[in-house]
């Protein structure tokens, strides 16, 4: 097999396809050390006889600088304009600041070039650790960049979607059946709408299967054009809720999967001369800090962001300062509903 040119390198996936075996595998084999799976002799040497067949070459300036220390960090969020992602970012800051490092941040609005982007740019400039939010990322893209980087990496993430990494993450699916259960159980609400993301991205699946389990678990139906679906901005909340709204038999009540698209909806209530509570209950999700000033405040979800970001940068630390031995760490936050005035 020809060795790619330089305007196609040779990859890590070319290594795997070669050796007929995972990316994560050749990535285990580059950095024993990151994963405590134990690789067998017959495996390590199919993948280094297909790394000198193609010619691979991991970066091996950046990994080399791994024993030189930078005092600095990185870290890669899916939305600046989020209030939530503020609050994560702060977080870090802070403790990072504490422990005298700068942190580089990275926005990606939820795009896979963009954290492929963030990636190579990892590659281009080490730092001594990594937090990520990833949207889009694969197992393998993540194997490439703890191969070639190797610095440690947290992730916020469903736990079991990379496996080699420390993984913080929130029950989103299991707190927004609970939310649902809750207009059903405790506000008597039987025609609840939804307004989500696509189901191509991981929050967008979980807190969909989260409604429709709580609609099925009480036999309530889901009528035609009762789940709307938006992209977490305030301009796409307006747009579902004047769509759900205009409905021969709109909802009582809408959980939107955001607080940015439930500020939205409020907004497009309040537009068509709908009434919340009193028409019309609504909940969010995140507890962004405008959720308690707009009027009426807005119940919503509280998946503690500071908690988030607090979690993500000591799991980090501790990996850059030795005190952790154990790989694939999971640390899940809580979530609490915050009831206000718009249910």
């Amino acid at each position: 097999m020809p060795v790619k040119n330089a305007r196609n390198p040779v990859t890590m996936k070319d290594v795997a396809r070669l050796a007929g075996v995972s990316q994560s595998t050749v990535s285990r084999v580059l950095s024993p050390s990151a994963s405590p799976i134990p690789i067998s002799q017959e495996t390590t040497e199919k993948v280094l006889q297909a790394i000198e067949q193609l010619g691979y070459r991991p970066n091996l300036a950046a990994r080399s600088l791994r024993g030189q220390k930078t005092n600095m960090i990185a870290i890669m969020i899916a939305d600046i304009s989020n209030p939530m992602y503020h609050t994560i970012v702060r977080t870090v800051q802070a403790i990072a600041r504490e422990r005298e490092y700068d942190v580089l941040i990275a926005n990606t609005d939820h795009v896979y070039e963009n954290e492929i982007h963030f990636i190579e740019a990892m590659l281009r400039r080490p730092v001594d650790g990594v937090l990520m939010v990833p949207y889009q990322l694969t197992n393998d893209d993540l194997s490439e960049l703890i191969a070639q980087v190797g610095a440690p990496l947290v992730v916020l993430a469903w736990p079991g979607y990379f496996e080699q990494v420390d993984t913080v993450f929130v029950d989103d699916e299991r707190a927004t059946r609970e939310a649902v259960q809750w207009l059903i159980e405790a506000k008597g609400h039987q025609r609840i709408g939804f307004i989500g993301v696509s189901r191509a991205l991981p929050p967008g699946e979980r807190r969909r299967q989260g409604y429709q389990q709580a609609m099925a678990a009480f036999h309530l139906p889901v009528p035609a054009g009762y789940i709307r679906e938006g992209d977490f901005t305030i301009e796409s909340g307006q747009r579902a809720m004047r769509e759900l709204l205009s409905l021969p038999e709109p909802p009582t009540a809408v959980f939107a999967c955001n607080d940015r698209m439930a500020i939205g909806a409020l907004d497009a209530a309040s537009a068509m001369h709908v009434r919340v509570p009193q028409d019309v209950a609504l909940v969010g999700f995140d507890n962004i800090p405008e959720t308690a000033i707009i009027r009426p405040r807005l119940t919503t979800i509280d998946q503690n962001a500071a908690a988030i970001g607090e979690q993500m940068a000591r799991a980090l630390f501790e990996r850059i300062e030795g005190t952790a031995s154990e790989a694939g760490r999971i640390y899940e936050i809580p979530c609490q509903l915050i009831e206000r005035e718009s249910t």
